[in-house]
């Protein structure tokens, strides 16, 4: 057991109060760990503000969800009447559904910026890929999230969305009947379908994802914050106080810069729930104001803006652009086989693995390849870490065609998202194919195209900029 600090008998009520739960709880011992002896890099930029911003959506997610869950009936026949009864009738209720409605894409907005600052500045290279994996798995739950939330008012667009997405699961071989069945819960979206969403997106995803943060930020804290520059802090430290030399307290002043930081959002936030919640369809859809109907299907069904870059990439994929995926496969590894300096017999297991991967592309049609490369552009993230082999971790020391390289890759994600929203036509299905070839060739060929060029010196100490 360990020793019982004391302090002294003029202490004040508070130091007293505090002293009686040190002894109990490590609240002093956290407080120093994670905040005011945390040492992060003194030259964070506008980038690093995004975390702290997740870590507020989150909680605004949570409070206004209770609220919601209190006057939400997860039936059928009630749904859409008791979402309106929130909306009318509760007190603030219209405030709290916007709020959580908002904050749904707000979500989406800080993840993807600061997944994006990851990506430039490699704080996904060694020693931190852990937190880009638990990260990695952050966002997968918050899809599973969203996607399940939006069934949940029962609107025209969130029943048809649902029937969409669900039906998918059908094309997995031999299982997948039964697996869009078990989704289902029946052999159509109907009251079933609403009760297990609702049951995932109220307690079973919300604890995971609760996890998955608790070990990101743990992860993070252990082996210590990225910068911009890509240097280790702690490799250069105080000799006689062990404290990193470029390193500042997280508290007071990174504390006091996301104070700030949140202040922004919080105009920003509150200036779309009270003027513009519905973001002219994006944020809520018209559609999803009319009850859901199982006889009438809108002219054109789409997800929610956040799912559309994956959307696009589903759709891309029709019996001619399998072709060309096993072209891919073929040259990929032809070139393996002649100009790697692998050993014989690995060779040979490549092509061997491009022989079954053709003639399953081949045996199966292409709406299962649809889901599977919908899934593998997610799934590809995780494998971030090891597919960057720069002598370099941030943007700023690696070749100036980088930058460009990323932009295309950026702008590309923004146009595969802008497509999934739209009908589908014949410029948009190219369009949309040529982004899909794009954004996975980005990954695949990161082994090759990130050793290119001449990578710039990177400092021995962070470039500190006051700002």
């Amino acid at each position: 057991m360990a020793q019982m600090k004391e302090v002294s008998p003029n202490a004040s009520g508070g130091e007293k109060l505090l002293n009686w739960v040190d002894n109990r709880f490590p609240a002093s011992k956290l407080y120093k760990e994670h905040l005011s002896e945390y040492y992060a890099p003194k030259n964070f930029n506008f980038w690093y503000i995004f975390g702290a911003l997740a870590m507020l959506v989150l909680v605004i997610q949570i409070v206004t969800g209770i609220f919601l869950v209190m006057h939400y009936k997860p039936d059928a026949a009630k749904a859409f009447e008791s979402v309106e009864y929130i909306m009318r009738d509760v007190p603030w209720g219209w405030l709290v559904r916007y709020m959580h409605s908002t904050g749904a894409s707000a979500f989406f907005v800080v993840v993807y910026l600061h997944m994006f600052r990851g990506l430039i500045y490699g704080s996904y290279r060694k020693p931190r890929e852990l937190i880009w994996l638990f990260g990695c798995g952050i966002f997968l739950c918050l899809m599973a999230e969203a996607f399940m939330g939006y069934l949940l008012p029962w609107g025209q667009m969130s029943y048809w969305g649902a029937q969409v997405i669900v039906n998918l699961f059908a094309a997995v071989p031999f299982i997948g009947p039964d697996l869009a069945l078990l989704i289902r819960g029946d052999y159509v979206v109907g009251d079933a379908t609403l009760n297990r969403f609702f049951s995932f997106h109220v307690i079973a995803v919300p604890l995971v994802l609760l996890g998955l943060v608790a070990a990101h930020i743990i992860a993070l804290h252990e082996v210590g914050s990225n910068n911009p520059d890509g240097v280790e802090i702690k490799a250069t430290k105080d000799p006689k106080t062990g404290i990193p030399l470029d390193g500042i307290p997280f508290h007071p002043y990174y504390t006091v810069h996301d104070i700030f930081m949140v202040s922004v959002f919080l105009l920003v936030f509150t200036a779309i729930v009270f003027f513009a919640p519905e973001m002219g369809g994006y944020f809520l859809e018209y559609n999803n104001f009319i009850p859901a109907d199982p006889l009438k299907t809108p002219a054109h069904i789409a997800p929610v803006w956040y799912f559309t870059p994956f959307y696009s990439m589903l759709r891309a994929i029709t019996t001619e652009m399998m072709y060309v995926l096993m072209a891919c496969v073929v040259a990929a590894a032809g070139f393996t086989a002649l100009k790697s300096k692998l050993h014989n017999l690995l060779k040979i297991a490549v092509v061997g693995v491009a022989v079954v991967a053709v003639a399953a592309m081949l045996a199966f049609d292409a709406k299962f390849w649809g889901v599977v490369v919908m899934g593998a552009s997610t799934i590809i993230l995780f494998f971030l870490p090891w597919l960057d082999h720069s002598p370099v971790k941030s943007i700023r020391y690696r070749p100036d065609w980088h930058k460009y390289l990323y932009g295309i890759f950026v702008v590309n994600f923004l146009i595969l998202g802008y497509l999934g929203v739209q009908p589908p036509s014949t410029i948009g299905e190219r369009v949309s194919q040529v982004g899909t070839l794009f954004y996975f060739g980005f990954f695949l060929l990161m082994p090759w195209w990130s050793k290119l060029g001449d990578a710039k010196t990177v400092p021995d100490r962070v470039v500190f900029a006051a700002h």
